[in-house]
Order: structure tokens, then C-alpha cells, then sequence
């Protein structure tokens, strides 16, 4: 199977947003049944008019930085931080003198966000046949002896 590799960015971008949307631009990285990911970028005094939609979505910011708001509420947003708008609430994003770069990740579906922190399930002990319940970290990983040899730690760092 050949590897698919999807351009975004500069020169692959195009105005995007819902009605009103000002001074920015998008490009849909992957979009089906699941969900929709696109690559956002925010001009100076950029503006996506608040606006509602049925899905949980994430903007992830990874350039610059800028506003956002959800329902009532709004603050600002920079590089390395994301914030979660989530289903049917009115949401929105802005820059006024910085321009701002952001993923947004939706998710389509039914909303699982009241299901926090880590899901109970079943491990598997290095005997074998044998199964039982585990709790939060809880296990260990086994060592992994089909690949190479891990870095000694005696030897000190590369040269």
C-alpha cells in the first residue's frame, strides 16, 4: 500500500469558516465519517464569528496565539495549548495583533467527554491462560528482546 501524504499550509490553503468568518484561511487535512481534521491560519485581526455545531472539536494552537470563546466566556490562547468547544455551544476564535496558526480536531458522533480518565480493562499475565481485571496503573510492559539492544546507561552519553 502506498503512502498517502496529504499538503497543507502555505499555497494549499483557502478562505474557510461559517458565515462571517474574516481573515482566515484553511485546508481540510482528512475528513470522513469519524470525524474532520484541518490546518487553521488566523491573519492579524482574523475572526471566526461565534457559531454552534453538533460535534466536540479541539482547536490546538501551534503558531502565534489570539482569543477564544466558549458560550460565555473568553480568554486568550497561545502556542501549545488547545481548548475543547463542545457540542451545541456557541463558540468562537479571534487574533487582533498577532496572527495565529491552529489544528482543529472534530470529532462526529455521539459526545463521550463525560468519560474522564482512563477505562478499566482486561491484561493479559505473562503466563499463559491467564486473565484478570486491572485497575489504573496498575502492569507493567514486558521488555520488548526482538529488536535491538536499549542504550547502557553505564556507557554514558553518545559522543
Amino acid at each position: 500500500m502506498p503512502i498517502e501524504v496529504r499538503r497543507f499550509g502555505v499555497g494549499h490553503r483557502r478562505p474557510d469558516g461559517p458565515t462571517g468568518t474574516s481573515g482566515v484561511t484553511g485546508q481540510v487535512i482528512h475528513s470522513d465519517a469519524r470525524g474532520v481534521v484541518s490546518e487553521l491560519a488566523f491573519a492579524r485581526g482574523a475572526r471566526i464569528e461565534p457559531h454552534a455545531n453538533p460535534n466536540t472539536s479541539w482547536l490546538i494552537v501551534i503558531e502565534g496565539g489570539g482569543w477564544v470563546g466558549v458560550g460565555d466566556e473568553g480568554t486568550r490562547i497561545a502556542a501549545g495549548e488547545a481548548v475543547l468547544w463542545p457540542p451545541d455551544v456557541p463558540h468562537a476564535a479571534w487574533t487582533e495583533h498577532s496572527e495565529m496558526r491552529a489544528f482543529v480536531v472534530e470529532f462526529a458522533g455521539a459526545d463521550d467527554t463525560a468519560i474522564r480518565g482512563i477505562l478499566e480493562g482486561t491484561a493479559r499475565e505473562i503466563a499463559p491462560g491467564t486473565v484478570r481485571r486491572v485497575g489504573t496503573a496498575q502492569g507493567v510492559l514486558s521488555r520488548d528482546s526482538s529488536g535491538p539492544p536499549g542504550p547502557d546507561p553505564e556507557s554514558g552519553e553518545p559522543a
